[in-house]
């Protein structure tokens, strides 16, 4: 995916900012994780985590809420390394009854036919 100037073809410094590289979605019942490759004008590459969840407003219009998190090269080993010792944590502490809990919810929104797959969350 490469951007170019519609005049004269040429890739532009400025439209290399916050080129997407590469991109992953992770559905997980109410919520959707995108994991985003991008790039800096000096050709750096960082992710942007952005969560969105599905509400519904005070007047019944479906909004999504969104939140999202720039996490820059120098920071990786830091931050994987804490998410995985969280991930451990909890997975050695939290007791089974709460995972069965969380997976019926998700088992009822899919059978429910709550489906977030078709939804193009850039264009809210």
């Amino acid at each position: 995916m490469e951007n170019v100037d519609s005049k004269d073809g040429i890739k532009s410094q400025d439209s290399k900012f916050r080129q997407e590289i590469y991109s992953k979605v992770v559905r997980a019942g109410k919520r959707t994780y995108f994991f985003d490759v991008k790039s800096t004008r000096n050709d750096e590459y960082y992710l942007t985590i952005t969560e969105s969840k599905k509400r519904y407003s005070d007047n019944g219009r479906m909004e999504y809420e969104k939140h999202k998190i720039f996490l820059y090269r120098e920071d990786f080993d830091k931050f994987t390394g804490c998410l995985q010792e969280i991930v451990d944590f909890i997975d050695k502490n939290q007791p089974e009854l709460m995972i069965s809990e969380r997976a019926e919810e998700v088992a009822v929104e899919e059978e429910a036919g709550i489906d977030y797959t078709n939804v193009d969350f850039d264009e809210i």
